[in-house]
């Protein structure tokens, strides 16, 4: 419960113009008790990032593991969860921040986007030419970072999403 209030005072006010005393007030505790959480606002940002991505990255490998659904279902929402749900106007923010410190993060800010390139491509190679899923893989990536910046809304950024998902994997 803490470190989703702090992600969401982080995304609210920005990693600089964040206190630890406003993260506290958020997640119902005092500061002294989130300070003996977290000794200071740089490891509660780190944690709270940390968890977010962890949890993004658990939902797309529950996701392409079910083989009961055709490939492209599998790949929109796995990319709903990595990207599409950090659209919109109350969540665009959280997106920014963790992209706006990627020097604050150490090495979850390449490791996590890499797995999911990693989980994105194992799932193409399964059902496609092995040899070119990593190219479409990669191909999607950028699609989807397009489409993110690009879309208004969620169902904007799905819509045409699937659309490129249906092209690249025919």
């Amino acid at each position: 419960m803490v470190l989703d209030s702090a992600m969401v005072t982080f995304a609210r006010f920005g990693y600089r113009k964040t206190s630890m005393e406003e993260v506290a007030r958020a997640a119902h505790i005092s500061r002294p008790g989130l300070y003996f959480l977290f000794s200071s606002k740089e490891i509660l940002f780190r944690a709270a990032v940390t968890q977010a991505l962890e949890r993004d990255i658990t939902a797309v490998e529950h996701v392409l593991a079910d083989p009961g659904r055709p490939l492209p279902e599998r790949l929109v929402e796995a990319f709903d969860q990595w990207a599409g749900r950090y659209i919109g106007p109350l969540t665009r923010d959280v997106a920014a921040v963790i992209e706006d410190n990627p020097d604050l993060l150490g090495e979850i800010a390449e490791t996590t986007p890499r797995r999911f390139e990693e989980l994105i491509t194992e799932a193409i190679a399964v059902e496609s030419e092995r040899d070119a899923a990593p190219l479409v893989a990669q191909t999607m990536i950028s699609a989807s970072i397009g489409l993110k910046h690009q879309a208004a809304s969620r169902e904007f950024y799905l819509e045409r999403l699937s659309v490129a998902i249906d092209l690249l994997v025919r």
